[in-house]
């Protein structure tokens, strides 16, 4: 049976336990951009926190008294005119059977609820049904909360369009026609008997119309109030909900947000002795990384100071060969069992965080506990904890908890809704998409390989929180635009077999608001290579920003739906830029840390740190970090001042390793991973399992522009590297052998059409003329090429120098082997 309630008369209005911001809502484009915001102080009296929706994240709430008294008169006036009505409210979520319809939680903040979306790419999804009690026999007004999700630009006609049948009989509204914003669409008068009836959404297009919930009421005249606010009064009295949300806890750390930085942050901390609860507003783990949203995870991990650090991340990383790849390749299920798996986490799958609140007595900022919504059920939770992680990528907690925050006011990154399409014998036809944007074949890169990519990224400089779900819609306007083209536009001649097979309706956000800490890591930092003592988390993308791309953006200049990636290549991207620790704390809430991309970086650093790898290490650190905190009793500051030691200690640890208390011994399983180099785990082969004495390219000296590649297989270490044939690029190896005698010097290398076919290299040895020999790449077999053998005296340095002048194409330079003879 679906969460309802329902009963002759309604009971006294809950009274206000919280304060929560009111929200407005930009309904159109363009939008103006977000302010940034730095500072905050806790209103006087405020107990709970809730962000805002406004386009101007510095709008100023009301003041609390008022709030309070409007709140208490709405609510008395609801109880004293439908004192006598009979009604039944169902939230569209906790429906029986889904059928078709996908449940929607992305957008709680801005509109109040998750809801259903029927995302049919085109064709109309299977029905949503429920089972409700009718209370009495009469007649009911029926209320949908709904929206025409195009008519904020105006657009038409409405393409999610959907009915709701009353026992299989079709109400005479047709809905999802009405309203630019969330609102309460009329569904006229239906007479029921009292008793057990069914409801269902039955869709007409399968282009995502929206149902939040249904409203019957024998109160014919009365339009039911808004609900913008996450459980607001009105739907807490229609749902029952106890005065008092059920509580769970208090855990030693409780991590909001389910991608790579909070299952990482959740299953450090529990291995380290921790009871840990995490929570997740979706129903599969991964954020970005899971099938949902399908961006392939990058970053390189188990490498740099602590090369221990990635290991967590290696458990659960999708091993996706495109992105989007497919469902499979994103390991849901995979995901799931391995956080599961750990006894000290509690998983709160389907658990929307929505509001905090602040431990009343403390002299110091803290969180107390979080408030999550059942996003199936509808029912309250707090979750109280003694500290906790905001890995919801937005940095809602820190948001609610008056962290000290900045968000960039221009050059914003925008969201990614990606897609894919194939090639079927008996491709259905694709509907007209009037309502989407108007595109031809050459507005948009053609979706090479049947993949629309990263680059269909929109909302720059838009509001990323409150216009979110804007942002989301224009992308899919922007698709359905893409492929109405290629099916029915001037690419229909090419496209018959086309059919659109799956469009992310799980928006993949990139930039919004940073939580500020104790270091604030900007570009210069990392290109610079400066040194903290609590460097740790190695970054090893490219500062990689993402702007419109001017090519695509005339026609749409409001919001262009296509991005360019624009990278500072100065990143370490082999060792890595170790990342401070103090970057993963709030300066001035006690005990909040933050993983993830709302981090305490600029901008500019957040081009490095933000993809998902590099997040899931820096929820390793975080945990071990709060394992500390719970042993010492201590805040995440005082980690850094006090015990920074002992955290750098337990970075050294496999990420198998754990402890059922903070406090107990350390146990290391056999099946822990072998501790990888300082370059990470080595791809190709190792120099120490190869006949003689190796020595990698990386112990080359090179000077000119030398390119690394892996794609050629069968290399030596971790990749190799060339250079064009006279670029004036050289490299040099230096070797001290131990032992007098007789040596063959190989040249490790693999065969390319456009590879040396006269490579230079001259071995020079003490009291020895040197000797210049040339190397075939192009046409010799790969691995080592022998190159000459010579007599060494015992301690000899020997130099062994590349040239690429008249090489006759291309050099590798992979490796140098001495093999000494019988």
């Amino acid at each position: 049976m679906s969460l309802v309630r329902s009963g002759k008369s309604l009971p006294p209005a809950r009274e206000m336990g919280e304060q929560k911001a009111t929200f407005g809502y930009a309904i159109g484009f363009p939008i103006p951009p977000c302010k940034p915001t730095s500072q905050r102080e806790a209103t006087p009296g405020m107990q709970y926190h809730q962000s805002s929706r406004s386009s101007d994240l510095n709008r100023p709430s009301a003041p609390v008294w008022l709030r309070i008294a409007l709140t208490v008169l709405a609510s008395v006036t609801i109880a004293t005119t439908t004192a006598q009505a009979a009604d039944v409210f169902v939230e569209a979520e906790s429906f029986d059977t889904h059928g078709g319809w996908k449940l929607d939680t992305q957008f709680i903040q801005q509109m109040g609820s998750p809801y259903l979306i029927a995302h049919g790419l085109g064709q109309p999804v299977d029905d949503a049904t429920t089972n409700v009690t009718i209370p009495e026999s009469g007649k009911y007004r029926v209320w949908v909360r709904t929206i025409d999700w195009v008519r904020r630009w105006d657009a038409s006609p409405s393409p999610g369009k959907f009915e709701v049948h009353v026992d299989g009989k079709k109400l005479n509204t047709t809905f999802g026609t009405k309203h630019a914003t969330w609102d309460w669409q009329d569904g006229g008068l239906v007479s029921l008997d009292k008793g057990d009836h069914t409801l269902s959404l039955k869709d007409q297009t399968g282009f995502d119309g929206r149902c939040d919930c249904i409203y019957l009421t024998t109160e014919l005249n009365e339009t039911p109030p808004a609900v913008d606010d996450v459980l607001s009064p009105w739907r807490r009295d229609k749902l029952g909900l106890p005065e008092q949300p059920v509580t769970k806890g208090p855990y030693d750390l409780v991590v909001v947000g389910g991608g790579y930085a909070g299952m990482a942050s959740a299953i450090s901390a529990a291995r380290m002795g921790c009871r840990v609860a995490l929570i997740q507003d979706r129903g599969v783990l991964g954020g970005n990384g899971s099938s949902e949203v399908r961006v392939w995870a990058m970053g390189n991990i188990r490498r740099g100071k602590f090369p221990r650090i990635g290991e967590i991340v290696e458990e659960f990383s999708d091993k996706a060969t495109k992105s989007p790849g497919t469902y499979e390749e994103f390991g849901d299920e995979q995901k799931e069992e391995i956080v599961r798996a750990e006894p000290n986490i509690d998983l709160l799958l389907n658990h929307h965080a929505y509001a905090v609140k602040m431990k009343p007595d403390s002299e110091t900022k803290q969180i107390e506990h979080v408030l999550a919504l059942n996003t199936q059920t509808g029912e309250d939770l707090r979750v109280a904890g003694d500290r906790f992680v905001d890995c919801t990528g937005h940095g809602w907690i820190g948001e609610w908890a008056s962290a000290d925050l900045d968000i960039t006011d221009k050059g914003r990154m925008g969201m990614s809704n990606m897609w894919r399409w194939d090639e079927v014998e008996q491709a259905p036809e694709f509907p007209a998409t009037p309502w989407a944007l108007p595109l031809n074949m050459d507005d948009f890169p053609y979706p090479r390989d049947h993949h629309g990519q990263w680059f269909w990224e929109s909302g720059f400089d838009i509001d990323p929180l409150g216009d979110a779900e804007a942002i989301r819609d224009w992308n899919l306007r922007a698709v359905y635009g893409a492929f109405n083209a290629m099916k029915n536009g001037d690419g229909a001649a090419d496209h018959p077999n086309a059919q659109l097979t799956w469009v992310a309706y799980i928006g993949g956000p990139r930039e919004s608001r940073r939580l500020l800490g104790d270091v604030v890591l900007n570009q210069e930092d990392i290109v610079s290579k400066r040194e903290f003592p609590d460097g740790c988390v190695p970054s090893t993308w490219s500062i990689d920003l993402h702007y419109p791309k001017k090519e695509y953006a005339t026609k749409f200049p409001e919001n262009p739906f296509i991005s360019i990636a624009v990278h500072d290549r100065r990143v370490d991207r082999s060792y890595g830029y170790p990342a401070p620790y103090r970057c993963f704390y709030s300066r001035n809430v006690d005990n909040l840390f933050m993983a993830g991309r709302c981090i305490s970086v600029t901008h500019e650093a957040l081009g490095t740190v933000r993809v998902m790898k590099t997040c899931g290490m820096m929820g390793e650190v975080v945990g071990k970090a709060a394992s500390l905190c719970t042993l010492n009793d201590c805040t995440p500051r005082d980690i850094y001042e006090e015990h920074l030691d002992d955290l750098l200690e337990l970075l050294e640890l496999p990420g198998k390793a754990r402890r059922s208390t903070p406090s107990a011994s350390i146990e290391i399983p056999e099946d822990a991973m072998e501790k990888a180099g300082p370059y990470g785990p080595m791809s190709g082969l190792d120099p120490e399992k190869l006949p003689g004495i190796v020595i990698d390219d990386r112990q080359a000296k090179t000077t000119g522009k030398w390119a690394k590649g892996q794609g050629l297989k069968g290399y030596v270490g971790w990749e190799y590297r060339y250079a064009s044939a006279n670029s004036n690029a050289t490299a040099t190896f230096q070797t001290k052998l131990k032992e007098a005698g007789q040596y063959e010097l190989q040249i490790y290398s693999a065969p390319h059409e456009n590879r040396a076919t006269t490579l230079a290299i001259t071995v020079a040895a003490p009291g020895q003329e040197p000797k210049t020999v040339r190397i075939n790449q192009r046409d010799t077999p790969g691995g080592a090429i022998p190159a000459g053998k010579y007599f060494l005296p015992a301690d000899a340095e020997v130099t062994v120098s590349f040239s690429t002048k008249d090489s006759g194409g291309t050099v590798h330079l992979d490796a140098i082997g001495w093999v000494k003879q019988p």
